[in-house]
């Protein structure tokens, strides 16, 4: 079968990619996390994270009728670098909920006529009603970074976006949206051993896009924009909450007990819930690039 893009991830791999980064893939043992930074050295015990997800995810349904009973409106933006995880993540939060209530929100390229609006307003027309939770898969955020890194905004366009975001986010806020952001990060060595699965299975071959694939070689560009997106982006009243997703089961859990911590939903177990681990969890300063991995 043949592979997307004439195998152009495979290509990058064998050609491009920085003999660190090549050499961590090719001597990867199972389960064991690839970046030497990571501060643990193998995957969550399966077992282990499927019992917490079980229970969590018991959480986010009792979380889930709240919101409808009560009106409460929730938006959930989960950005990170391609391949971090964000769909995965999404999946495990909207599982066992009614779409009606839980969806998701993935805007394609902008119209011609989106494209002459003001920049926030196809955003708008997705936030959600009372009794609505909305999981934004990318969001405004993509001026910040996507946007930047390919020249699909000018620079003026983007200190715009930057100067008008804050107003933005608050006034979502001051009217009663709950705001929860997250951006999860992973390191380059486990981002291409991902974009390679992807690649050779047929069953994963639609997540990538000619953005993943020139996106390899724009790494060092992403990680100064990301650093400056998470920098302006975070206030007090819309804080970041980045998560490093090198293992994927670690998480999924820190983003659910990110989305529940500090709601006061009927009938929470706040043992259940507990803190996101402050190990691969906080704010901004958790974020680097990662792009130096051990040896697998």
């Amino acid at each position: 079968m043949s592979k997307p893009f004439d195998g152009a991830i495979s290509e990058f791999y064998e050609t491009l990619a920085p003999d660190h980064v090549r050499d961590a893939i090719r001597h990867a043992r199972k389960n064991r996390i690839l970046d030497a930074a990571y501060p643990y050295d193998e995957r969550m015990d399966k077992d282990a994270y499927e019992d917490q997800l079980a229970a969590l995810q018991i959480e986010l349904v009792k979380f889930h009728a709240w919101v409808r009973d009560t009106g409460q409106r929730i938006a959930v933006v989960f950005e990170g670098r391609d391949a971090a995880g964000k769909g995965g993540s999404i999946a495990r939060v909207r599982q066992n909920l009614n779409p009606r209530v839980a969806g998701v929100v993935a805007l394609s390229k902008p119209t011609e006529r989106e494209a002459a609006q003001w920049y926030f307003q196809r955003y708008i027309h997705h936030l959600p009603a009372g009794g609505e939770i909305r999981l934004f898969d990318r969001s405004w955020y993509n001026r910040g970074v996507v946007e930047h890194v390919f020249g699909f905004c000018t620079p003026e366009e983007r200190r715009v976006f930057f100067r008008q975001l804050p107003d933005f986010e608050k006034m979502l806020v001051d009217d009663g949206i709950r705001l929860t952001k997250i951006w999860l990060n992973v390191g380059r060595a486990e981002q291409l051993r991902r974009f390679l699965d992807r690649e050779s299975d047929p069953l994963k071959q639609w997540k990538l896009s000619w953005i993943d694939v020139e996106g390899l070689k724009k790494w060092d560009a992403y990680s100064d924009a990301i650093a400056e997106t998470l920098s302006l982006g975070h206030s007090a009243h819309a804080p970041w909450t980045v998560i490093r997703s090198d293992d994927k089961r670690r998480a999924r859990l820190a983003v659910i007990r990110a989305i529940l911590q500090d709601v006061d939903y009927d009938g929470k177990d706040a043992k259940v819930v507990g803190r996101p681990d402050p190990a691969i969890c906080g704010g901004p300063e958790m974020w680097t690039d990662h792009s130096v991995p051990g040896a697998g």
